[in-house]
Parts: structure tokens; sequence; C-alpha cells
């Protein structure tokens, strides 16, 4: 029987299910966590990145402290998403394997009958969805006030998530009398805030540093200009051809786009966002898990709770405005203790992003260059070569063709055989990287470029628009790419963005009489100043006080009281 386990106050009972699970040793926070609450009735508060063991450091003496004799609900497990829910409840009953603790799941998406039913005919161990919980305790179906045992499993993303007025209620319904155990990825003040007001004097254990990036995981972000973050995308993932990546993007509108161009493009990717059925969801998460996905495009609450340890990247397409969020992001590669790589695209004008980002996590994130054209076709060369050596052919599959194979042989060298036979077999990348541009900025500030010009549009914020369907209506009117347009920066009443410098007439032309309710929709190309501060370039017409270009093709050239209305406008 496992000893590293027994040693740690675990009974004979719960180790042979350890056993049966293959766990050869605990990991940092199950060495810390499980003796505490064994030995003491006590709150806790346990800081750990995902995929350190957190559920085995909770799940396991939580199973040997229910009483199987007493079919009232024990212990209750909060966790932020329908997936993690699942995931939480499967293990606790492989933990329970030979001692049949009733654990019932409940979570929104599914029946809520049924699981009334199931919570009726008694459930020792409750793991629920802060929202479906909520839901039940209003309706009266579960009862908490003689629970034992509390825990809040990803409580950060739980917060994150919107769900701070359901967690209260719950901890307000719960039993005064039991003893608390959060885990968090991260220590932000609504987590403190939860450990103040509902905990009593916790012990905390933190593996590594709070909010610190989990050592597996290498973190690496290149700088681009903004037009080409799909084409930088690409580069990275066809550099490394075994990739098994999560891309997070800010927007479901960005994660459908994305998503949608790699399929066209060839690659086995999928999309998650809030805009899909759970059934949907559920799909795409299983086609993911066996791998029939190799990309999976994400916005991080459709993400929460995805547990696969094998994830090789970690693509930020746009970095977080939250620290804590690229945290968890990043927490999804380098699981279990396996090398991970966590990658964002950064625009010039997110560098600032990248400090804090360093500050929090206590790691330095290192610039790398977008491989080269070059060097994405030796990748792909090597790993066709790499296939072609590991291949397991039937030693009859080609016995009918032996005669032919060795008049081949006396036409053509070994050499020449394999250099056709990679050439064929990586005939479309080669041809799209033959002559591939450059994709790194320059890193001296604003994203630009010489050959695009930056329009102002007299639409922003007051008039529907975000970056996303401010892009969208670029595209409706001009039947432009997302690749022409670039730097779409929305403001209140107003907006930027850079198109080519031989699309601007079409761009002008297509917005001429175009209206908006009653208002006249104008377009002007603003002028690029030298500006003192590191950040570069800097639109002129945004500067508040300066004079900036009219361009007589404009849908509409403002004058001087336009201005002053405009300055009046950004003041507000």
């Amino acid at each position: 029987m496992n000893q590293n386990f027994i040693e740690l106050g675990l009974e004979d009972v719960i180790v042979q299910a350890v056993d049966h699970l293959g766990f050869e040793k605990p990991s940092p926070v199950q060495e810390k966590c499980i003796p505490i609450v064994l030995s003491e009735e006590t709150d806790l508060v346990a800081l750990a990145q995902t995929g350190t063991g957190k559920t085995a450091s909770f799940g396991l003496p939580l199973i040997q402290k229910i009483d199987n004799d007493n079919r009232k609900t024990q212990a209750l497990v909060l966790a932020p998403t329908r997936e993690l829910c699942i995931q939480i409840a499967a293990d606790l009953n492989d933990f329970a394997r030979f001692k049949k603790t009733n654990v019932v799941a409940v979570y929104g998406g599914a029946s809520i009958t049924d699981q009334a039913k199931k919570l009726k005919r008694g459930a020792q161990v409750i793991v629920a969805t802060p929202g479906r919980l909520q839901d039940m305790i209003n309706r009266r179906l579960v009862d908490l006030s003689h629970i034992d045992y509390l825990v809040l499993d990803e409580a950060d993303e739980m917060l994150n998530m919107g769900f701070q007025d359901a967690i209260d209620e719950i901890l307000e319904t719960a039993s005064e009398d039991r003893n608390t155990w959060l885990y968090s990825a991260t220590m932000p003040k609504s987590v403190a805030k939860i450990a103040s007001n509902y905990m009593n004097d916790p012990i905390e254990v933190t593996c590594g540093t709070k909010n610190q990036a989990a050592s597996t995981v290498e973190h690496n972000y290149y700088l681009i200009d903004n037009r080409d973050r799909y084409k930088a995308l690409r580069r990275i993932v066809d550099s490394c051809p075994s990739i098994y990546a999560i891309v997070f993007c800010r927007t479901r509108a960005e994660t459908q786009t994305v998503s949608e161009r790699l399929m066209a493009d060839g690659y086995n990717t999928g999309g998650l966002h809030g805009d899909m059925s759970q059934v949907q969801r559920d799909g795409v998460m299983k086609q993911f898990k066996t791998k029939n996905i190799s990309i999976l495009v994400a916005t991080d609450v459709a993400s929460r709770g995805i547990d696969v340890d094998e994830i090789t990247h970690v693509i930020h397409y746009q970095l977080p405005d939250d620290v804590e969020v690229y945290t968890h992001r990043s927490g999804r590669t380098g699981r279990a203790g396996k090398a991970g790589t966590s990658v964002a695209l950064v625009g010039g004008r997110d560098k600032f992003k990248l400090v804090q980002i360093e500050k929090t996590i206590n790691r330095r994130i290192e610039r790398k260059m977008v491989p080269s054209g070059e060097e994405v076709m030796k990748s792909m060369v090597f790993q066709s070569m790499n296939n072609l050596i590991n291949a397991q052919a039937h030693p009859n599959a080609l016995k009918p063709f032996t005669e032919a194979i060795h008049e081949l042989a006396e036409q053509m060298t070994v050499t020449e055989v394999l250099e056709k036979f990679i050439a064929l077999n990586s005939s479309k990348i080669l041809n799209f990287y033959k002559d591939a541009q450059d994709l790194n900025a320059s890193g001296k500030g604003r994203d630009k470029s010489s050959n695009s010009e930056r329009i102002f549009i007299n639409i922003g914020e007051k008039d529907g628009f975000d970056w996303a369907t401010l892009k969208d209506l670029l595209r409706e009117k001009t039947s432009l790419t997302n690749e022409d347009f670039g730097g779409v920066d929305v403001k209140g009443a107003f907006s930027f963005f850079n198109v080519s410098k031989t699309k601007v007439e079409g761009v002008f032309a297509a917005f001429e009489g175009f209206s908006i309710g009653d208002r006249k929709v104008s377009l002007e190309v603003t002028k690029q100043t030298k500006s003192p501060d590191r950040r570069g370039g800097r639109d002129r017409r945004r500067g508040g006080g300066g004079n900036w270009s009219k361009d007589r093709r404009g849908s509409g050239s403002r004058d001087r009281k336009s201005s002053s209305r405009g300055r009046r406008e950004r003041r507000r």
C-alpha cells in the first residue's frame, strides 16, 4: 500500500483508492493541505495553480471525514463551471471507490427536477455550480443548514464570472459551525474579502508565490502589428506541427472569426464561446479531449473548467485586461508536472500590460521572434521526416508492388525519393511560405506602417459600436477583409482605424452618403506626429489641442465648430 499517502494521515480504504488511481506520491499542495485538515477542524485558504492536484488535496480528506451511516448532506463543494463540477464529482467518486459515499453533482444545463430527486434520495456530498445551487436553495430543494464542510474551488474564477451574490447567499445559508476550505490560483481583493467575512482564522497554505505562474510553464511573447495578428498565429501554429493548444480571445465575435478562419485554412479547430448551447459546447470539448480537435479557440468564461493535462500551448490572441485572467489562461498548460508554453501576441500599445503581468506573476516574459517562412518550412519538413521514420506499415501491405518499387529504385537514388516524397507531402505549406514576409514589429512604439493611413470616423461606443462590431461594419460597407484593417480603437463618440493607403479611396467612397439614424457618418485621414513619450506615434486628431489633417476625400469635412464639439465630447 502507498506509504507516501498513509503518512499524510489517510485511512487504508482511501489509500486503496489512491493506489487504484495510480498516484505515486503526493503533490506539494497535497502534502501541505491533507495533514492540516485531517488533524484539526479548521478553516483553510490554499493558494496553488490549476493542475497541481488541488482536487485530491481537498477531496481525499473530505471523503475520509464523511460519515457513511449518516445520509444527510455533510459537505458542499462549489465550482465555477458545469465542466469542472462534473469533473470534481467524478474524482470524488473515484476517491470513494471502496467507501461508497453518495456524491451528487448539481449544475445548470440539466434537469433541475432530476437533480432534486437525487438530492432527496440522500446526497452526502453535493458538488455544485453557484447559480444552479442558489436556484435550488430559493426553491427549498436543498438544505445546507447542517453541513460540516464547505469547499470553494477556483474561488477567484467564480468571482471573475460574476457569482459574488450567489456565493454570499450560499455562505450565509450554510451551517455556521462548518469548516470552510478555500482554494484559489490567485488572491485578489474579492477572494480576500470572502476569507475575511466568512472564515474563522483560516490557516493559509501557499504553493509558490501568490499569483505566481506555475514553474512548468515557459512564458513568451511576440511583438507584432495588429493587422498581422492572424498571420502570426498561423506562423506559430505551423512552426509547432504537434501543437495541442487553446487560443484565448477576448470576445465571442473574435472567437468565432478566428476559429472559422483556422477551419477554412485546414486546421482541426473548434470554437467555444457563450453564444453556443450546452450541447454544442459539450460536443466541442469531447472532440478536444479526444484530440480530434488540436486547436481550441475560446473565450475566458467559456473555457473555465477545462481539465486536460496534455495541452502544449496556451496562446493569448489578445492580452486580457486583468492579470489574474492571464494567470488562469496560462495555467491550462504545464499541468501535472508537464512542461507547457504560454504565448502572447502583443501589439505595440499593449507592451505596458506585459510589465504589469511580469510583476504579478514574478516571472520574466521573453520576447521571441515570429518564425520566418524558412523556419516554418524547416519545421514542417523535419516533421514529415519524423513521421516517415516512425511510420509503421504492415510488412505485407506493399508486397504486390515490390516489382514496381524495385524499378523505381533503379531510376532514382534513395535521397531523390525522399526529397520528392517530402516535397509532395509538404507542398501546400512550402508554397504558402515560399516568399513569406517578416511579421515582427520594430518595438519602437505604436503599431504602424508607412503603407497605411490612420482614419478618423465619427462613430463610437455611444452609437453601439465596439472593436468587433466596428470591424464588422467596415467589412460590410467596403467588402475588404480583416487583414485590410488594423489598429481599431473605439472611443465614446468617435473611433480610429488603419487601412492600407491603396484602399483609402475605396473606403471613403463606400461611406459616401452613409448615415446612422439622422447623423451623417464622416471619415478623415489623421496626421501621425512624433511623440516624446515611449508610445511613439500619436494621432494628432486625438491629441486634444493640435491641428489635424482635413482630407478632401472625406465624406463630410469638419469645420472649426464641429472640431470644438468633438473636444467637448472628449472632456465629458
